[in-house]
């Protein structure tokens, strides 16, 4: 009886720190800033990491990480280029009663689990998101430094988190129960908009950490206009899959998606004169795009 209480007060203090990852170096950086977080007293971390090559070509790299490094860790093959079978596999070996997802090509502030943990405590949340904050090369274009378009945060609409994402969150297991991510959606990605939008309609409050941050490096494939603007256009797609689960009129979806881009068009030529605006009001436009074509059934932008 002593053993099975032990047990469960470690997993109550417990969180799963879930990666996946395909051929990306960069992982070793990542886990050698988790090694470095700064918990709560009493608190500890377990690493999951899915692998999702076609062959398990980052074990031998993980293994040796864990232990040089001293992480409690777990390594999966969850093969092959699709992502939501890497996250589902995560989910599966989660134990905790808490778990977390951050991508590979990140890197964990010291303080940002224990900023996630002390949110979703505080608030008594189900989930709770953090902050994705971009790093630009010294070189990358002066209008995405200024603009800082590829940093991520949380939307709200009436006060409420709209959507989420999978770069920065901690979530309790018994919110997310059984629900999985859609294979159907692992090569196009926007498998974590629909993954919490389930979530938000069977009524799982969701809340915002700005402090827990992690940083992500943005490479010069990333720095372009043409590759926000797809980025862009694929998340609409997701949202409008969304939108109709939410129940929303698609005639209506069609119109608003319409005239919402005409808008962003305009704005983008009133704003000519700023570098940042009339690329901000480009990007807003193929959203809406993104949005019309998924309520017109079209097929999702393979972007992965």
């Amino acid at each position: 009886m002593a053993d099975t209480t032990t047990l469960l007060q470690d997993l109550s203090r417990t969180v799963d720190v879930c990666v996946c990852t395909f051929r990306r170096p960069q992982v070793g950086t990542l886990l050698a800033s988790l090694a470095k977080q700064e918990l709560p007293v009493g608190w500890r971390i377990r690493v999951i990491v899915a692998d999702n090559d076609e062959t398990p070509s980052a074990r031998d790299t993980i293994l040796e990480a864990f232990g040089a490094l001293g992480l409690d860790g777990t390594y999966l093959h969850a093969p092959a280029r699709n992502i939501s079978i890497a996250r589902n596999a995560c989910l599966d070996a989660v134990r905790a009663n808490l778990a977390a997802f951050i991508d590979d090509d990140e890197t964990a502030r010291p303080d940002w689990l224990a900023n996630l943990i002390h949110r979703l405590r505080a608030t008594g949340a189900g989930v709770v998101f953090g902050r994705v904050a971009a790093v630009y090369a010294p070189d990358a274009p002066k209008w995405a430094i200024n603009g800082d378009l590829h940093s991520t945060e949380v939307f709200f609409r009436n006060g409420e988190v709209e959507g989420g994402y999978t770069c920065n969150v901690l979530f309790r297991r018994d919110a997310v129960g059984d629900l999985r991510f859609d294979p159907a959606f692992g090569r196009t990605g926007g498998e974590d908009t629909i993954f919490f939008g389930a979530l938000t309609r069977s009524g799982v409050h969701m809340t915002y950490a700005y402090n827990a941050v992690v940083e992500e490096p943005v490479g010069a494939e990333r720095a372009t206009l043409d590759w926000l603007s797809k980025r862009a256009f694929r998340s609409g797609q997701s949202y409008s899959i969304v939108l109709r689960a939410n129940g929303q009129n698609r005639a209506i979806i069609l119109a608003k998606s319409v005239l919402k881009i005409g808008f962003c068009f305009a704005a983008g030529v009133t704003t000519m004169w700023s570098a940042v605006m009339w690329r901000k009001a480009t990007i807003r436009a193929f959203f809406h795009g993104g949005v019309l074509s998924g309520v017109l059934g079209r097929k999702p932008l393979q972007l992965y």
